[in-house]
Protein backbone atom coordinates (compact mmCIF):
# COMPACT_ATOMS: atom_id res chain seq x y z
CA UNK A 1 0.00 0.00 0.00
CA UNK A 2 1.56 3.01 -0.64
CA UNK A 3 -0.52 6.88 -0.15
CA UNK A 4 0.56 10.67 -0.40
CA UNK A 5 -0.97 13.97 0.65
CA UNK A 6 -1.87 16.82 -1.51
CA UNK A 7 -3.16 20.12 -1.04
CA UNK A 8 -5.82 21.17 -3.23
CA UNK A 9 -4.70 24.22 -5.73
CA UNK A 10 -6.98 24.59 -8.15
CA UNK A 11 -9.50 27.76 -7.13
CA UNK A 12 -12.92 25.68 -7.45
CA UNK A 13 -11.47 22.65 -5.27
CA UNK A 14 -12.38 19.17 -6.70
CA UNK A 15 -15.54 20.30 -8.75
CA UNK A 16 -16.91 18.05 -12.03
CA UNK A 17 -14.52 18.05 -14.32
CA UNK A 18 -11.47 17.41 -12.64
CA UNK A 19 -13.49 14.56 -10.48
CA UNK A 20 -14.32 13.39 -13.94
CA UNK A 21 -10.66 13.81 -15.14
CA UNK A 22 -9.71 11.75 -11.72
CA UNK A 23 -12.19 8.70 -12.17
CA UNK A 24 -11.07 8.49 -15.49
CA UNK A 25 -7.18 8.29 -14.51
CA UNK A 26 -7.73 6.06 -11.46
CA UNK A 27 -9.69 3.41 -13.73
CA UNK A 28 -6.34 2.82 -15.93
CA UNK A 29 -5.20 0.59 -12.82
CA UNK A 30 -6.03 -2.42 -11.30
CA UNK A 31 -5.40 -0.96 -8.15
CA UNK A 32 -8.25 0.10 -5.30
CA UNK A 33 -7.75 4.17 -5.04
CA UNK A 34 -8.49 5.82 -2.29
CA UNK A 35 -9.53 9.70 -1.69
CA UNK A 36 -9.93 11.15 2.03
CA UNK A 37 -10.34 14.30 3.35
CA UNK A 38 -10.63 13.94 7.64
CA UNK A 39 -12.77 11.63 8.36
CA UNK A 40 -14.67 10.59 5.37
CA UNK A 41 -13.11 8.75 2.26
CA UNK A 42 -14.24 7.59 -0.90
CA UNK A 43 -13.55 5.33 -3.89
CA UNK A 44 -11.81 7.03 -6.16
CA UNK A 45 -13.34 5.31 -8.91
CA UNK A 46 -16.77 6.71 -8.06
CA UNK A 47 -17.14 10.24 -9.49
CA UNK A 48 -20.52 10.96 -6.88
CA UNK A 49 -18.00 9.31 -4.07
CA UNK A 50 -14.62 11.88 -4.91
CA UNK A 51 -17.58 14.91 -5.40
CA UNK A 52 -19.34 13.78 -2.45
CA UNK A 53 -16.39 14.90 -0.19
CA UNK A 54 -16.38 18.38 -1.37
CA UNK A 55 -12.87 19.16 -1.17
CA UNK A 56 -12.17 22.91 -1.56
CA UNK A 57 -9.19 25.01 -2.42
CA UNK A 58 -6.39 24.76 0.22
CA UNK A 59 -8.03 21.51 1.98
CA UNK A 60 -5.35 18.77 2.12
CA UNK A 61 -6.57 15.23 0.77
CA UNK A 62 -4.69 11.90 1.58
CA UNK A 63 -4.63 9.24 -1.69
CA UNK A 64 -4.19 5.53 -1.05
CA UNK A 65 -3.56 3.23 -3.85
CA UNK A 66 -3.31 -0.93 -2.52
CA UNK A 67 -2.93 -3.61 -5.30
CA UNK A 68 -0.68 -5.28 -7.78
CA UNK A 69 0.14 -1.79 -10.01
CA UNK A 70 0.55 0.33 -7.05
CA UNK A 71 4.06 1.70 -7.59
CA UNK A 72 3.33 3.00 -11.52
CA UNK A 73 -0.44 4.40 -9.83
CA UNK A 74 1.02 5.92 -7.17
CA UNK A 75 3.61 8.23 -8.92
CA UNK A 76 1.22 8.58 -11.98
CA UNK A 77 -1.45 10.00 -9.68
CA UNK A 78 0.65 12.11 -8.20
CA UNK A 79 1.63 13.94 -11.28
CA UNK A 80 -1.99 14.18 -12.65
CA UNK A 81 -2.60 16.02 -9.17
CA UNK A 82 -0.12 18.40 -9.62
CA UNK A 83 -0.99 19.29 -13.25
CA UNK A 84 -4.61 19.16 -12.65
CA UNK A 85 -5.97 20.36 -9.32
Amino acid sequence: MKEFKYVIADPEGIHARPAGLLVKKVAEFKSAVTIAKGEKSADAKRIFGVMGLGVKTGEEIVITVDGEDEDTAVVELEAFFKENL
